[in-house]
C-alpha cells in the first residue's frame, strides 16, 4: 500500500526539522520560526541555543511546573486549545460540536472493555497548534495498562478539517494510552497525528515508531508501570491534539469551548 501524500510531506518536513545546519544558518531558522509562529519563549531556552528545529519544538521548559498534590484536580497534560467537551453517549464522542464519530473505530480492538467502561463518562479534546509547548504529561496519577499503535493519514487537525471532514480522528495515525487511576476507573488517552508531525514519543516504549512503514496496528501490554500526576511520558514533533476519556462519574470538567489551558493548570474535579 502507497504511503499517503500526508504521511510523505510529514517525512520531509521531519527531516529538514530534524537536520543541522550551519549554526548561522540554523539561527535564522529559529528565530523566523518564533516570529512566524508568535512563540512565546519566556519560559524557555533563547531559540539560538537550539541545534535543530525540531529541539526547538520539542523544547523543555526552563524551570519545572508546579504540580497540585490535590487528588481531586485534574490538570491539563499539555498547552493547548479545548476544540470540544462532554459527554460520551452510546459510544460516541464529537471532534468538534456537530461532527461525531465511534469511540470503537477509534480505540481498535484491543480496548473494547475500556470502550464500555468509559461509556457515559467525560471526553475532552485538546488541540495543540505549532507554536505550543509540544511535550504531554499525566494528568493524574497512573498506572499504565496497554498501549496500542494504530497508522494511519496525517490530515492537519485544524478547525476548517474538524468542521468539515468526517472521522478525522479515526482516519488519522494516534496511539491509544489505556490507563487506571489510583481508585481503580479506567482512563484512556490518544494521541492523535497531524500533517508535520513526523513522530509521535512515548518515553516508557521505544518500540513506537509512527509515520514509518509500519501498516497494521500493534499492541503492546504493561504491569508495573505508574506515572506520578504531570509526569512527562512523551511529545509531538510538531502539534497535534490529545483526547481524554474517563468514566462516569469520575471526572467534572471546568471548561470551556475555545478555552486556551496550559500544562499543569486544572481543567477539572475528580469525584
Amino acid at each position: 500500500m502507497r504511503k499517503h501524500y500526508s504521511s510523505i510531506i510529514s517525512n520531509m518536513f521531519g527531516t529538514f526539522a530534524s537536520k543541522r545546519f550551519p549554526r548561522p544558518f540554523q539561527q535564522l531558522i529559529n528565530h523566523g520560526y518564533v516570529k512566524l509562529m508568535g512563540l512565546d519563549m519566556s519560559q524557555f531556552e533563547n531559540p539560538s541555543s537550539y541545534p535543530t528545529l525540531n529541539r526547538l519544538f520539542t523544547r523543555a521548559f526552563k524551570v519545572q511546573k508546579e504540580i497540585t498534590k490535590d487528588e481531586n484536580i485534574m490538570i491539563s497534560p499539555v498547552d493547548a486549545l479545548v476544540t470540544d467537551y462532554g459527554e460520551i453517549i452510546d459510544g460516541k464522542a464529537y471532534q468538534i460540536k456537530g461532527m461525531e464519530y465511534n469511540l470503537s473505530e477509534l480505540f481498535g480492538s484491543y480496548h473494547k472493555k475500556a470502550l464500555q467502561a468509559v461509556n457515559g463518562g467525560q471526553f475532552v479534546n485538546l488541540y495543540l497548534s505549532p507554536k505550543d509547548y509540544h511535550r504531554y504529561h499525566t494528568p493524574d496519577k497512573l498506572k499504565i495498562n496497554s498501549l496500542t499503535h494504530i497508522p494511519g493519514k496525517l490530515y492537519p487537525v485544524n478547525f476548517p478539517l474538524l468542521r468539515n471532514k468526517k472521522n478525522l480522528f479515526i482516519e488519522n495515525e494516534r496511539v491509544i494510552v489505556e490507563c487506571q487511576d489510583m481508585r481503580g476507573n479506567i482512563f484512556i488517552m490518544v494521541l492523535v497525528g497531524a500533517l508535520n508531525v513526523g513522530k509521535m514519543v512515548i518515553t516508557f516504549e521505544n518500540s513506537i515508531n509512527t509515520n514509518s512503514e509500519i501498516r497494521e496496528p500493534r499492541h503492546y501490554e504493561y504491569q508495573d508501570i505508574v506515572l506520578e500526576k504531570g509526569e512527562l511520558f512523551g511529545w509531538f514533533e510538531m502539534g497535534s491534539t490529545i483526547l481524554l476519556f474517563s468514566q462516569k462519574g469520575v471526572f467534572s470538567p471546568q471548561l470551556a469551548i475555545n478555552q486556551k489551558v496550559s500544562f499543569a493548570e486544572p481543567i477539572g474535579e475528580l469525584n
